[in-house]
Order: C-alpha cells, then sequence, then structure tokens
C-alpha cells in the first residue's frame, strides 16, 4: 500500500473544499470498499479525508418519508422499524449484500458509491479501461458470466455491485448532496450513469462532491416492495440478477409498479419499459413475462471464456415473475 495523507475535518464546507481542490484526494466513510482497493493497489489517492464526523448518522421521519443521514451504517437501516415496514425492499436488499461484519461498517452514502467486482478491475496487472484509460477490457472475450447484458460499451463490460442503490432507484430516493457550489438535490435514478467511452466515471458527482443524506419519499407504494437475489451462494456474494419491485393492483389489476434490477448494468438498471407494459394490464404470470420481455428487448448477451452469460436473460425473466408474482399474493 502507498503512503498517503488523513485529514478529520471538523466541518462539511471544509471537507468539500479540501477534496475539491486536490484532485488526488478521496472520501473516507466506511472504508470497505476503499480500504481493500488500496490492498488491491488499484487507486492511489494521496489524501484521505475522513467523513465521520462531519457527517449525520440516524433516521428520521421527513415530510410523509424517511431521511437517512449519510454516516448511518446499513445494518441500522436496515434493522429500522419504519425501513422495514413503508419500505421492505430497501431492508431487503441491505440484509442480502455482504457480511453482518461489513453491515455493520458500511454507510448510507459509501454503499451506492461502491465500485464494480470485475475481477480484472480488481487485478491491476490486466487491462481496465477503468483504471487505465484506452488499455483496453480484459473482460471482452474472457470470462463474462458476471457482466453486463444491457448498457454495456465496447470499453467496459462490468456491472454495479450495490444492491441498496438498487432498491433505491426502484423507490425514486433522492440524494441530499453538498457541493463546491453549495447544497442540491439528485434522484438516485439519475446518479450512476452507463460506460459510454468513459468507463472510469460510475456516477455524474463531480470531483468533492459529498452525500449528506438520501431521502426516501412518502408512497404508500413503496409498502408493497420487494427485493430479489440470485446469486451463487447464500451469502456475501454479489448478485447474478436481482430485482427490486414494488406493485399495486386493483380488482386484478396493476394500477401502478416500480421496478429496478441489479446485476445486469454498470448502473442500477430502472426498467421503465416493463414498468409501462405492466400497467393497466391483469396480474398474472402471463403480463409479468411480457413486460419483463419488454424491457430485455435490447439485451446484448457476452460470449466468454466461461461459456457467457446469455444464462442471464431467463434468469431475470424468472426473477421478474416470482417477485412481482409474491407481491400480487401478498
Amino acid at each position: 500500500m502507498r503512503p498517503f495523507d488523513y485529514l478529520a475535518p471538523t466541518d462539511a464546507a471544509t471537507a468539500v473544499r479540501t477534496v475539491a481542490t486536490n484532485p488526488t484526494a478521496t472520501y473516507l466513510a466506511g472504508g470497505t470498499n476503499l480500504v481493500d482497493h488500496l490492498k488491491l493497489g488499484i487507486t492511489h489517492p494521496d489524501l484521505l479525508v475522513d467523513t465521520a464526523a462531519i457527517t449525520t448518522a440516524g433516521i428520521t421521519d421527513h415530510h410523509g418519508g424517511l431521511l437517512i443521514g449519510a454516516a448511518t451504517r446499513n445494518s441500522d437501516i436496515a434493522a429500522d422499524h419504519r425501513v422495514r415496514t413503508r419500505y421492505p425492499a430497501l431492508a431487503e436488499a441491505l440484509l442480502s449484500g455482504a457480511s453482518g461484519q461489513l453491515r455493520n461498517m458500511a454507510t448510507a452514502a459509501g454503499n451506492p458509491l461502491q465500485r464494480t467486482r470485475c475481477p480484472y478491475f480488481q487485478d491491476a496487472t490486466t487491462p481496465c479501461n477503468k483504471r487505465r484509460p484506452g488499455s483496453g477490457c480484459a473482460a471482452i472475450g474472457g470470462h463474462t458470466r458476471g457482466h453486463a447484458i444491457l448498457g454495456a460499451s465496447d470499453h467496459c463490460v462490468a456491472t454495479h455491485p450495490s444492491d441498496m442503490a438498487v432498491a433505491l432507484t426502484a423507490l425514486d430516493a433522492t440524494l441530499h448532496l453538498l457541493g463546491p457550489d453549495g447544497p442540491r438535490t439528485l434522484p438516485c435514478t439519475d446518479l450512476h450513469r452507463l460506460p459510454g467511452t468513459d468507463p472510469t466515471r460510475d456516477t455524474v458527482l463531480e470531483h468533492g462532491d459529498l452525500i449528506t443524506a438520501i431521502e426516501l419519499p412518502h408512497n404508500p407504494l413503496a409498502r408493497r416492495s420487494r427485493y430479489r437475489k440470485v446469486r451463487d451462494r447464500a451469502s456475501y456474494a454479489f448478485a447474478l440478477v436481482s430485482v427490486a419491485a414494488a406493485l399495486e393492483t386493483t380488482d386484478g389489476i396493476i394500477t401502478d409498479a416500480r421496478l429496478a434490477f441489479g446485476g445486469v448494468a454498470h448502473k442500477p438498471w430502472r426498467a421503465y419499459r416493463a414498468e409501462q407494459a405492466l400497467l393497466g394490464q391483469p396480474a398474472n404470470d402471463t403480463t409479468y413475462r411480457t413486460a419483463a420481455e419488454a424491457e430485455l428487448t435490447d439485451a446484448q448477451p457476452l460470449n466468454g471464456l466461461d461459456g457467457g452469460n446469455s444464462f442471464k436473460i431467463p434468469l431475470l425473466t424468472r426473477t421478474v415473475i416470482a417477485t412481482l408474482r409474491n407481491l400480487d399474493q401478498r
């Protein structure tokens, strides 16, 4: 691990100003992702700015919804009775991620910002356009089982790893930010970006932007939400595919729906096309399948040394059906 300087500022404005004016500085929160990258040698900040003392921990009622402080631990969010009853998809997503020990360290703001777990990105000896622009993507033609089927490019086929971010995307959450120009808000659906020709950028955040809170809006639909994750083993494994869903029906007809997918794209994938296909249709497996297939029309599975990832298309379709069926039967 290369040496670095450490700063623990006493106020958020100082932290933002420090990072914004130093291109080699980065924030340190729970450190569950960053410390791994320091050890692996795939990131080399000269300065770590600790946010522990300058961001809020805790969950408060807010305009009929909830406001989650940036420093709130993942385990505390998942255990909160208000989250479990009013936003169950978020609690389920958090409990399906990582291990109990990591959830006790990982923060609300840090979880959605974790970087891809693509093995080529985490191996500093291989080409990776996310680490070294222009060096190539070793995953293309390599081991692609865990990689993207939606929104990928010739420059990057990595997937976003956060379960929490998928749930936040489906629940229409909003980020509260503090940047060099002051505070602002950003919908979670707009936070992450597709790789395009510049996969080095995971999000639209500018250097120095600090997440101060996550707002969950008041929406009765969120009470009828679920998160389902399909993975290779029951714990401490990232999603092959995942689905965050919310469903409302009246007399057997779907009147409102939210869907977001994980494990299939460079960002949490909000399934707008599938949502539109559900509205006004009978709540049954045929409708759910049609909606999933509509969203996956543009899917582009990858070939690879491990057989590729075309299996994700039928797997995700079945996961959507199972998740929505479970919601309809509650």
